[in-house]
């Protein structure tokens, strides 16, 4: 029997594409993605042949996918550099060291085993941008596709490549005790490697790949995984703990204690410490990240500046890109770094490198550290669900509604909101500092909710319930993924 094309266009997301496979999208359906992309990178490289580096993540089904995105590749034209098994940021890597055209990563990322997608970018260490993506989908559910003679070739040993160019810039002075945590992803075959390679002493928590995720999804911002790495940096004794996700881009921190440090405040403490040797920088951060980069003193000190920009690795990307910012830090736990420190793309093993810098330059425990940081009582980022179709609509309302609020100086526990940051949903913010956040989010059917407060935790839970009460009268949100 034919197969039949599938393609949910909700796939094509704000700057990557993510399916259910094969509910969502098929074989035949992942071909014409690739038909589509392969026509879009000749449109823009105006090569009839551009060059486009290809890497898959570790799933049951990852290799069959990157296969027919392959397929639709070579056959408008594009000269397919296949790399195997492969991290996102050893993809974008590739790209500048195999000085290519484009990149085409096969990932679901941290997305629960079932869903597939495609991480995607022409110019250098910059992913699609939304603009982009509209194009791509244009493209290839039309099927506006060039035709061309296409080939592909193998790259072998691309991983020592790529672990050697982070192990040999990057050697500490201390021996660093850290445990690396990769919740059976891909990154259990580069992590544990290139932190030993700069010096660490690693002790290695479920590194061994396994496509079944026996214990938790490779997620940095799960409080499963960051439990787990917590237990064993307690055990072991350990300076350190890092999280890392299932494509390498991510990394989340635990302290000597035990403790979470949320990857905002990681992103701070890396600020102060790059600061001081490259004052007057800029920092871009998201608008989930605490409210502290803005009143941080050793910033202020050394002359730098904060700009807070819309959530997703492809925007941040970009704003670090074009204000020339030495880094960029998003509370999911990507972090960019700019030259000369990184090629701008978000590389999670990078972002740990940065953290043992950060401890080898102090003469101080990570938990020492982190505590010259003003107490903010922050929540985890939750996930109400919502309906793709319905989540934009919803957080359009919810602008309308907390510039209501503000404007009618309704309080929310006792406090007048004093300013609405709108780049990315609805940021609201009170004079002591405490924040609330709705957006969208640009890969799951959910909405984000984030609140923060330096004054108390019950002021972060009582802005929680507010935003939540609101939410919930509208009727359009299910189930949180978690809630505080």
């Amino acid at each position: 029997m034919l197969e039949n094309l599938k393609i949910d266009p909700f796939g094509f997301r704000e700057y990557d594409a993510r399916w259910l496979y094969p509910n969502d999208i098929n074989s035949l359906g992942i071909a014409n993605l690739g038909k589509g992309l392969g026509s879009q990178i000749i449109r823009h490289t105006k090569k009839s042949n551009p060059r486009v580096i290809v890497g898959h993540d570790y799933r049951s089904y990852s290799e069959d996918i990157k296969n027919s995105l392959k397929k639709g590749l070579t056959s408008t034209g594009c000269y397919v550099e296949d790399l195997g098994l492969s991290l996102s940021p050893m993809v974008y890597y590739a790209q500048f060291n195999l000085d290519a055209d484009a990149v085409a990563m096969v990932t679901a990322s941290h997305n629960e085993n079932g869903w597939t997608g495609v991480k995607m970018g022409i110019e250098k260490g910059l992913t699609h941008a939304p603009e982009e993506m509209r194009e791509l989908k244009e493209i290839t559910l039309k099927e506006k596709f060039i035709q061309g003679d296409g080939k592909e070739k193998i790259i072998k040993n691309f991983q020592e490549i790529y672990k050697n160019d982070l192990i040999n810039k990057n050697k500490t002075k201390k021996k660093i005790k850290a445990v690396v945590a990769c919740g059976n992803g891909t990154a259990g075959i580069f992590a544990p490697d290139i932190l030993r390679g700069i010096g660490c002493e690693v002790i290695e928590l479920d590194c061994n790949l396994d496509w079944d995720f026996p214990k938790y999804n490779p997620n940095p911002e799960d409080l499963e995984m960051l439990h787990a790495i917590a237990k064993s940096v307690k055990e072991n004794n350990a300076d350190i703990g890092f999280g890392f996700d299932g494509d390498g881009d991510r990394v989340g921190v635990i302290d000597n204690n035990g403790n979470e440090i949320f990857s905002d405040k990681i992103g701070l403490l890396i600020a102060r410490n790059l600061s001081n040797k490259h004052n007057n920088s800029k920092f871009v951060v998201d608008v989930k990240s605490t409210g502290l980069f803005l009143t941080d003193k050793i910033l202020k000190n050394n002359k730098c500046e904060t700009i807070y920009w819309k959530t997703g690795h492809s925007h941040i990307k970009r704003k670090v890109h074009k204000e020339k910012a030495l880094a960029g830090f998003e509370k999911s736990g990507h972090f960019f770094f700019n030259p000369p420190l990184g090629y701008g793309y978000d590389d999670g093993i990078n972002s740990a490198i940065q953290v043992c810098h950060l401890l080898d330059n102090e003469n101080k425990k990570m938990s020492e550290i982190i505590q010259e940081l003003p107490v903010t009582y922050q929540s985890p980022t939750m996930a109400p669900f919502c309906k793709d179709e319905e989540k934009y609509t919803l957080v359009d309302e919810m602008v309308i509604e907390f510039k209501k609020i503000k404007n009618q100086k309704i309080k929310i526990d006792n406090q007048e909101i004093k300013e609405l940051i709108t780049v990315n949903g609805i940021r609201f913010s009170f004079d002591d500092g405490s924040w609330g956040l709705i957006r969208a989010s640009s890969n799951k059917p959910s909405l984000v909710v984030v609140t923060e407060s330096p004054t108390s935790d019950q002021r972060k839970l009582n802005i929680f319930k507010f935003i939540d009460g609101i939410l919930q009268k509208t009727g359009k949100i299910g189930k949180y993924d978690q809630k505080i």
